[in-house]
């Protein structure tokens, strides 16, 4: 087992930090990785299989929101030296939405944590496309130990 630099979350791939195995994979990399705030990177395919007219849909961003929280929690489970866990979604409050990405364009996530309880993490999580927000929501996630 190497030694992980808590100061540079892209030394992983994101299937290193998430449940989750192509297609289904919303997440390309870690930017930035705190205990309350997390960046992740992803870019938006032609044939990404939440991709219809040329737009990246509603499923996508809010799996994507999901998936960057995850990779947070598998970040530091990783720089931890424990295993990935699994989370769930366990409610989505807030939701706006306020265009869809086109597809060939990065988008980038950022995860604000809000609270953590008793294995619940509270998020609002904020999705930008060329520096304007895409979608944001608060999300409850549960985290299965």
């Amino acid at each position: 087992m190497g030694i992980f630099d808590p100061m540079k979350p892209e030394q992983f791939t994101a299937e290193e930090l998430i449940p989750q195995r192509p297609p289904m994979v919303m997440v390309d990399r870690l930017i930035e990785c705190t205990e309350t705030k997390t960046i992740s990177k992803f870019f938006i395919r032609e044939e990404n299989i939440f991709c219809k007219n040329g737009h990246f849909t509603e499923p996508g961003l809010i799996e994507n929101i999901a998936q960057s929280a995850a990779a947070r929690i598998g970040y530091l489970n990783k720089i931890s030296q424990q295993e990935v866990l699994i989370g769930y979604i366990g409610a989505i409050k807030n939701l706006e939405i306020y265009f869809l990405p086109k597809a060939s364009t990065e988008i980038s996530t950022e995860i604000t944590i809000e609270n953590e309880i008793m294995g619940f993490t509270i998020i609002h999580g904020r999705t930008f496309s060329n520096n304007k927000v895409v979608a944001e929501c608060n999300m409850t996630i549960f985290i299965k130990q």
